[in-house]
């Protein structure tokens, strides 16, 4: 299998074009500056492969030491990446080693453009791309993907949410794909999460949008269906009680009319009771559809214009963590989703595959003998409906 792998990189390395890449091995601090900008508590990164670890050497990555702390760390790209007319891949992985149900953390990474000053880099510098995990307890837990247009930041419509089994304190792989075509595809894991296309699924301008002149007409009908008008409420509908007294009740033994009044049987609801009448509803004949107001030109649309096209020089991490421990690792900007599949094959499926084992080791031989072992996340609890966004000051 190894073989397999190393042979399937060889060959896609060949014709891969890579921007960046960065397993964080070596003197990896020379290549990144930590940015602090002004008025903001910041943390530190420092290298670590974590408590328990598969491959000290191999899952050694760069973690964030501190609670509570702003992070700022940038890095200039071997040569500048570009998806003007090719593909785009961006992938890296995270461990959130401390995670909890109160665990909050931003991991997304950004693509940065040309003329950045690193020594301040922060929230408010412009970004082309984000990218990355989103999480904060069990109600914030999803995928970012952020593009920027013209100076706006475009969130996905619909969020990528993260499975309850997704969101533990183990080593994930997060890939983001863009093509020239104006197509997209996320992946976690090596499996895809979403995909389409960037139009649809980002504020990107459309070719025809709602005439805002348009308005539904006075007399338009939407409503499907309609009362029968031939229904009549039977006869002696109303007169029929919600309730009536029990006629299996008996009067107790004991009941003694002088002291106790006269008694009278609990009450049951009545099973001929129907509540309120209803007349049956029938189709409307009446009925127009839906209304949906004329599509008009877009003004702001540009024909033959490739969405998402951008030359980035710079790749960073700016995030708020609540929980130290995250551990970020094998960052890779590339133009071959085929290489950077071969890089997760070799540098992450073997950590994921022996990760559990690790941390059930270490956990045996440090967790206090009266404190219960953690249970796997799969299997647990259901996820509760119904997220919350909690938007980060980074966006």
């Amino acid at each position: 299998m190894l073989r397999t792998v190393a042979i399937a990189a060889a060959v896609a390395s060949a014709s891969a074009e890579v921007y960046y890449e960065e397993t964080f091995s070596g003197d990896w601090e020379s290549k990144w500056v930590a940015g602090k900008p002004a008025g903001k508590e910041m943390g530190k990164f420092a290298t670590s492969a974590g408590k328990w670890f598969v491959d000290e050497e191999v899952n050694k990555g760069m973690q964030a030491a501190d609670d509570m702390r702003f992070y700022s760390i940038s890095s200039k790209m071997d040569k500048p990446s570009s998806s003007k007319g090719k593909t785009l891949v961006v992938q890296f992985s995270a461990k959130v080693e401390n995670h909890q149900y109160a665990f909050c953390g931003g991991g997304y990474i950004k693509l940065l453009p040309d003329g950045l000053k690193q020594e301040t880099f922060g929230g408010d510098d412009d970004y082309h791309i984000m990218f990355g995990p989103d999480l904060c307890g069990y109600d914030v837990s999803h995928i970012h993907a952020i593009f920027n247009h013209k100076g706006e930041n475009l969130l996905k419509t619909d969020k990528i949410s993260l499975e309850y089994s997704d969101k533990n304190e183990y080593t994930h792989l997060y890939t983001l794909v863009v093509e020239p075509d104006g197509t997209y595809e996320v992946l976690f894991d090596l499996e895809s999460k979403a995909k389409g296309k960037l139009v649809d699924d980002w504020a990107f301008p459309k070719a025809m949008i709602d005439d805002p002149a348009d308005s539904k007409p006075s007399d338009w009908v939407d409503e499907k269906e309609v009362d029968d008008p031939e229904a009549k409420k039977p006869e002696g509908y109303d007169d029929i009680p919600a309730q009536i007294p029990d006629p299996d009740a008996t009067k107790p033994e004991d009941w003694d009319d002088e002291d106790d009044g006269e008694w009278e049987p609990p009450l049951i609801d009545n099973p001929e009771f129907k509540g309120e009448w209803i007349a049956p509803k029938i189709e409307n004949p009446a009925y127009k559809g839906e209304w949906s107001p004329a599509q008009i030109a877009n003004k702001d649309f540009e024909e033959g214009v490739q969405l998402a096209a951008y030359d980035s020089f710079y790749v960073g991490y700016e995030l708020w963590v609540v929980n130290n421990g995250t551990i970020f690792d094998n960052i890779l900007v590339t133009d071959d989703l085929e290489y950077a599949k071969a890089q997760g094959e070799k540098l992450w499926r073997p950590t994921s595959k022996g990760e559990k084992e690790k941390k059930e080791a270490w956990d045996k031989e440090n967790k206090p003998a009266d404190e219960p072992m953690p249970e796997d996340d799969e299997g647990s609890e259901e996820e509760g409906e119904g997220e919350e966004e909690a938007e980060k000051d980074e966006l």
